[in-house]
């Protein structure tokens, strides 16, 4: 906190769009966060961020000499085919950075990488560290011209791509350019990203055949290189022309567009992408169109090579306040270091192991979520907006919107079967069978509704059984059975005063809690009742609105911002731990997950043995909005929120 007070705002705001971008960008590599040490010394602070197994592109194609046309390939459409599939995903990652209002300024192949499921990625630590060492080769106190020029032949050389106006900025902070030269009159922006990214796509396609610029600064010109960008330009239309003929004439012209010295006169990312994306699906078979992204070449955003992050203290020496350029792995982190020495990889790894990391915040539905299940490699949410939303457990990207439901819809499950379904339920009665084979369908494999009573509201629960038996928790205050197979009706169970709000399934017991206040057994083997807890409870009974059972503990949460505990069928403890009503709580290992009206998630260690539990407090995440649906698995902590939001946490809590 030191640390982030002593910098300037300008570059707080610059580290705020890179947190962001982080967090919400399926296609921009991670942000685990800021990092210093305990004890604060000369400003330390790390920016820590992920390093992906898949690597980069050009581990994977930076040995193709001759590009994806030189693969040895019978025809040369497959060649241009595997270019546009990378290609089409390269364009994807500089799009969500430009959704987040950042621009690169410089990209190189090594700046995109490949995540777990074969997507590419903006890799933002590439970026920076790149953006620095060109920021630094320019800012070194170095006045000559010759060294200049070297400098940016070697970038080109090492397949780093600055566009003319952003080399201009560079050179007119250190070199004594002319100031009313060919590139004063354009700005950088978005569109500079566009010609860096037309020269990484050239490089993959046609591999060393992309030609050199043929500098020429000179004092006279005001080391003006408008004429050689000009004369290069038309040397790579005539290789191009020469290795893609006619044929791909289209793919040719747009990224010769990209090239333009006038970023207001290039082709835009969207025309570049849907270019790119008409060789692979041709425009009367693309029955999901093309993106609806309005991009504004002109407009500048937050360059990250000319930003703050990238600069270096004037009048600075070695040691006191220079920028040190350091790049370290370990565990799959990498950190760039300011200020200081680096620092020792064990101690960032420890500080990172405490506590909760929040990792993602998903954005997509229009109002309350009101349930969350994990299972395939999906994560699958539900909200009062009437729609289902599949995304992926390895990047939390949204893959799929299941919409069909008329009502709001209250519960949903996942069932884990040879043919693998997710099964929602709306207040109005309706439960929708959504097949999960790829690819995912629009419309429901199987559709039912429940007897409609225009007295009660409809499903507000669900769970299903080993024996792939669907059960509903209803209005009318009673649980239903049906067959997953058809939505026969199998059974119907009677018993409780109220709504019936949360069912469990453990053990072949149903567990059912209720707006009554208490929660019954019921026999999965014939449907018949097996005790009732919370019945002869002292006091107010209290609504239960969310139950968790492991093996012989079972856990209810109530209204009153209490929670209550049995052991095998006898009551062993009570606890007050939010101030209002619980409406979710989920339990994995020995901790115990709740939130609710107080906009908090309390986090619970459960200890004791057979005749007592001990319910010890151990942390709290704060929250901005009422916490709605909780889900724990496998070290990661799913939350949702009325105000249509999902966050996942990583901790060891």
């Amino acid at each position: 906190m030191e640390c982030l007070e002593g910098i300037k705002e300008v570059e707080r705001e610059e580290l705020a769009l890179i947190l962001e971008a982080s967090m919400r960008q399926g296609r921009v590599s991670r942000v685990y966060g800021l990092w210093s040490e305990a004890e604060v010394v000369d400003g330390v602070l790390y920016l820590v961020c992920e390093r992906h197994n898949g690597g980069s592109i050009l581990e994977k194609f930076g040995e193709l000499k001759y590009g994806f046309l030189g693969l040895g390939l019978e025809d040369k459409k497959d060649g241009i085919f595997s270019f546009a599939v990378t290609g089409k995903s390269v364009c994807d990652s500089v799009l969500a950075l430009h959704l987040e209002g950042l621009v690169a300024g410089c990209l190189g192949l090594s700046c995109f990488v490949f995540d777990e499921l074969g997507g590419v990625c903006v890799d933002l630590n590439e970026v920076l560290v790149m953006g620095r060492k060109i920021v630094y080769g320019f800012s070194g106190g170095n006045k000559d011209k010759q060294k200049e020029e070297g400098l940016f032949k070697g970038c080109l050389k090492n397949e780093l791509f600055l566009s003319p106006e952003v080399l201009f900025r560079l050179l007119q902070k250190n070199v004594a350019v002319n100031p009313e030269g060919e590139h004063s009159r354009y700005p950088f922006g978005y569109g500079s990203d566009v010609w860096s990214l037309a020269c990484v796509l050239l490089r993959l396609l046609i591999g060393d055949a992309l030609p050199q610029i043929p500098f020429e600064m000179s004092e006279q010109n005001g080391f003006d290189l408008s004429a050689s960008y000009a004369c290069w330009a038309k040397n790579v239309s005539s290789v191009l022309e020469d290795k893609l003929g006619s044929e791909y004439s289209s793919l040719r012209g747009t990224l010769c567009k990209c090239l333009d010295i006038d970023p207001g006169n290039r082709a835009s990312l969207m025309d570049l992408r849907r270019c790119i994306q008409d060789i692979l699906v041709k425009p009367e078979f693309d029955f999901l169109g093309n993106l609806e992204v309005t991009d504004n070449q002109n407009s500048t955003g937050c360059c990250l090579v000319l930003g703050e992050f990238c600069q270096f203290p004037k009048g600075s020496s070695k040691g006191q306040g220079e920028y040190e350029v350091n790049e370290k792995e370990h565990d799959g982190l990498t950190d760039v270091v300011q200020d200081g020495e680096d620092k020792p990889a064990a101690d960032l790894v420890a500080s990172l192991s405490k506590g909760m990391t929040e990792l993602k915040d998903l954005r997509g539905h229009m109002d309350c979520i009101s349930g969350l299940a994990i299972g395939g490699g999906y994560l699958f949410s539900s909200s009062f907006d009437k729609t289902v939303k599949v995304w992926s457990s390895q990047d939390f990207s949204l893959l799929h919107t299941f919409k069909g439901h008329e009502n709001k819809v209250m519960a949903l499950v996942y069932v884990d079967d040879e043919e693998p379904l997710c099964v929602s339920g709306d207040n109005g009665g309706g439960i929708f069978v959504w097949g999960l084979t790829a690819p995912l369908r629009q419309d429901p494999l199987r559709k039912w509704y429940e007897q409609k009573d225009w007295r009660f509201s409809g499903i507000h629960s669900l769970t299903v059984s080993a024996s792939r038996c669907l059960y509903t928790g209803s209005g009318d205050r009673t649980i239903k059975g049906w067959s997953l197979k058809d939505g026969t009706l199998m059974c119907t169970m009677n018993g409780h005063k109220s709504v019936v709000s949360t069912l469990v399934v453990c053990d072949e017991v149903l567990y059912s809690g209720s707006w009554d206040g208490t929660v019954r057994l019921w026999s999965l083997s014939d449907h018949s009742p097996l005790t009732v807890l919370g019945e002869d409870m002292p006091g107010e009974m209290k609504s239960v609105l969310a139950i968790t059972v492991d093996r012989h503990l079972l856990v209810a949460a109530h209204e009153n911002g209490c929670i209550k505990a049995w052991r095998n069928d006898v009551f062993v403890s009570s606890k007050s731990l939010h101030n209002g009503a619980i409406f979710a709580m989920s339990m994995q290992g020995q901790c115990l997950y709740t939130g609710g009206w107080d906009k908090k998630v309390n986090i619970q260690e459960l200890a004791g043995d057979e005749l007592e539990l001990d319910v010890r407090a151990f942390g709290t995440i704060s929250c901005s909005s009422v916490v709605t649906a909780i889900l724990s698995f496998q070290g990661k902590l799913f939350v949702g929120y009325a105000d249509k939001s999902i966050k996942v946490y990583r901790g060891k809590w």
